[in-house]
């Protein structure tokens, strides 16, 4: 049999990396793709090591370029099927909803929305074809819960929730299958490199400025607390290989905990235990 065709944007760092790697090892093709090849080094080298650079191709897609998109699709056709893709490719938008520019978020749609429904447009179609096919959209726990001081990330991950269900409705008659991962705080680059704050909250004259490094102070202190990435790697992994997947899963420390709580609490007794946290871990 030949080998199952896997496809994962954001490959060269955090998550992307690692869940390229796990489904290399797990027997899949995997075409790893990036913004620019350049940034495959590390992803080449520890597959090297793990002894499946034969299961990886590198390619590079911008899920935000029209012209990336358009090659992309040429690549799907000449590949000819596809059997799961995992939409990773993603960064975090941050500052105060105030200071923000609609640039910016645009900006953080682009990537992490539009970007996510632009890749799956260009796979569908063959898993149409196929009658089987499974689309895993890394989101977050940002895609539950609001977090002050993160409105773009959050936003994008609430939009990435909603398309995702409305996603899986539609597709389920065709055997394809969708499902979302939602992970908590883990040992990503996504609240450091891949954290950007726009705005003026990080400059002294900003009447959040404050608050924001009160956040800061927060998402600091706790770092050490974050999960091991790879469990996420392994977990979209396993979803790869089972069939008749849940459309959910959240994953991380006390995750589904505060989704759980989220739900069912009132409004006002959520946002005192939001701040009490600020308060306590800052």
């Amino acid at each position: 049999m030949k080998k199952e065709i896997a496809i994962v944007t954001g490959s060269s760092s955090g998550f992307g990396l690692l869940i390229s790697l796990e489904l290399a090892k797990r027997g899949f093709q995997v075409i790893a793709t990036m913004r620019s090849r350049e940034r495959a080094f590390e992803l080449l080298e520890k597959a090297e090591v793990f002894g499946v650079r034969k299961n990886l191709e590198i390619h590079q897609l911008d899920v935000v370029s029209e012209e990336s998109l358009d090659k992309f699709r040429v690549f799907l056709d000449n590949l000819g099927r596809v059997d799961v893709v995992v939409n990773n490719a993603g960064y975090a938008g941050a500052g105060f909803a105030e200071e923000i520019p609609i640039e910016e978020y645009r900006r953080q749609f682009d990537t992490n929305v539009f970007g996510l429904m632009a890749v799956t447009q260009a796979v569908l179609p063959y898993m149409r074809t196929q009658r089987k096919g499974k689309i895993i959209n890394i989101s977050s726990i940002s895609g539950k819960i609001g977090f002050p001081g993160l409105s773009p990330y959050v936003a994008s991950k609430h939009a990435v929730e909603g398309w995702s269900e409305c996603l899986r409705l539609e597709v389920k008659p065709f055997g394809i299958e969708v499902a979302l991962v939602e992970p908590g705080s883990y040992r990503t680059n996504i609240w450091s490199s891949g954290k950007q704050v726009t705005g003026k909250s990080l400059q002294a004259d900003s009447p959040y400025y404050d608050y924001m490094k009160k956040i800061e102070g927060h998402l600091q202190k706790n770092e050490p607390q974050y999960g091991d990435p790879q469990d996420v790697a392994n977990k979209v992994a396993d979803l790869a290989e089972q069939k008749g997947v849940p459309l959910r899963h959240p994953i991380g420390k006390g995750v589904k905990m505060r989704i759980f709580f989220k739900n069912i609490l009132p409004w006002n007794m959520w946002e005192k235990l939001v701040e009490k946290g600020m308060k306590s871990k800052s």
